[in-house]
């Protein structure tokens, strides 16, 4: 069985930010400092021919900021690191994203199926990026500008999953206020229901709304995902206030597929759910 022990919101951001990406990004700065050297330039003058402060130069060669895949591509050319540092941007861009979002990712690079109720947002991998970076400038305590769009760019980066092949299954049920609550105003949430139906048309997506006014329903627990991977395990992940429970203990996992498949049941039919999100929009 593997089980992650709920931490605070705040716990789990700092500690992901600062495992795994710091020796990759000290890594990648050592390299970049020592083809700026081999090519005699200082930090100014690398940063005056790549359109940078020589701050920001500093940063990245102490391993303290991230460097863009644009700067490693300049710094290549104007180096000529003969593609040396321009062969890091893809490890970058992995260290650039929170561990707990570097581990979801390849849980669903793996995933056959996927299934996941929503209850007060628009679930992540359905999010468009204005949406997503409205809710992380609703966190409390606040998240810098910084932080907002690293968190924003790993969000979109997962739904790579909607253009994968082989694609896998997706199902998708969320609740009615979470297509009527405006989050981050009106021309953001029109835009987030015109990329639910435009993903609702995918042959394997399906997106479910589950209508208020049901007097029964198996959703009161919370949000649920539900991960079946190639490999044949299935992952369960259970999340309330920033609280995640990540589990594979089979008689838990048959409950939360059990709790889904009724979720899925009392909600509308994926046909009936665009219509009602189309009905929705038109009102937005």
């Amino acid at each position: 069985m593997t089980t992650v022990p709920a931490q605070t919101a705040g716990d789990m951001d700092d500690q992901d930010w600062e495992e795994g990406e710091g020796d990759i990004l000290r890594t990648v700065g050592r390299q970049v400092k020592l083809w700026r050297e081999r090519a005699g330039l200082t930090q100014a003058e690398l940063g005056q021919a790549i359109s940078y402060s020589e701050e920001h130069v500093s940063s990245v060669e102490r391993g303290r900021r991230a460097p863009k895949p644009a700067l490693l591509d300049m710094a290549d050319e104007v180096l000529d690191a003969g593609g040396m540092l321009s062969a890091f941007k893809s490890d970058v861009e992995q260290a650039r994203y929170p561990r707990k979002v570097r581990d979801l990712a390849k849980l669903e690079a793996d995933a056959v199926s996927l299934g996941a109720y929503s209850n007060h947002n628009i679930q992540g991998l359905l999010q468009t990026e204005e949406y997503a970076r409205s809710l992380y400038r609703m966190r409390r305590p606040l998240l810098d500008e910084e932080m907002i769009e690293r968190y924003v760019a790993a969000r979109v980066a997962r739904q790579a999953i909607f253009t994968r092949w082989p694609a896998p299954i997706l199902s998708f049920v969320q609740e009615e206020v979470t297509l009527k609550r405006p989050l981050g105003g009106r021309a953001v949430m029109r835009s987030q229901l015109e990329r639910l139906l435009e993903l609702g048309q995918l042959r394997n997506v399906e997106i479910q709304v589950m209508p208020t006014d049901r007097e029964d329903h198996a959703g009161m627990g919370g949000e649920i995902r539900l991960l079946a991977t190639k490999n044949g395990l299935t992952f369960g992940l259970v999340s309330v206030q920033h609280f995640d429970r990540l589990t594979t203990d089979r008689s838990e996992i048959m409950t939360l597929e059990a709790r889904y498949g009724i979720i899925r049941a009392q909600a509308l039919t994926p046909r009936e759910s665009l219509a009602f999100i189309e009905k929705v929009l038109g009102e937005t």
